[in-house]
């Protein structure tokens, strides 16, 4: 499922400049990816933020996106056409809650989130068909977060030798 390209002039409007992340959200391939790495910054700058913080953050981020990227999906006439990156920017950040401000372990988290992020696997596909709106756009990403953070836990817990 191909979705038409959109205009830059979208930009313009507030909803869209965020919703399709500051424009990466309009390059022609993977866009979701491009969105994502929009987040990068955002997110090293977090690693170091107590916990609290970085929670309180991302809790905002995500329940402003779920007016943010539905009002977009409304606008476009496409529930979560493939140019709404916003869901991503929040799940990179999400992913990175727990992590230790280490380059490393954020190119991690960024693979890993995109990976859930594409393949999808129960219940991130339901989630992402059968919620509506704002709230299925971001949920979907907030669960693929969830993954990688598990993973990444997971992989923490390995004592190197």
């Amino acid at each position: 499922m191909s979705a038409a390209p959109l205009s830059a002039s979208l930009l313009r409007q507030p909803v869209h400049l965020l919703a399709l992340g500051f424009g990466s959200g309009l390059f022609p391939k993977a866009p979701g990816t491009a969105g994502t790495l929009v987040a990068v910054p955002a997110a090293w700058l977090l690693l170091s933020w107590p916990l609290p913080a970085k929670l309180a953050v991302v809790a905002a981020l995500f329940v402003a996106g779920v007016w943010i990227c539905g009002e977009s999906a409304r606008r476009l006439g496409e529930h979560d056409h493939p140019a709404i990156v916003w869901d991503e920017i929040v799940g990179l950040l999400a992913t990175c809650l727990f992590l230790p401000a280490d380059p490393r372990w954020l190119l991690l988290a960024f693979v890993l989130f995109r990976f859930f992020d594409i393949v999808k696997p129960w219940p991130i596909r339901d989630l992402d068909h059968r919620l509506g709106g704002g709230i299925g756009i971001m949920l979907d990403d907030i669960v693929a977060a969830a993954f990688a953070a598990f993973c990444l836990f997971l992989a923490r817990s390995i004592p190197m030798l």
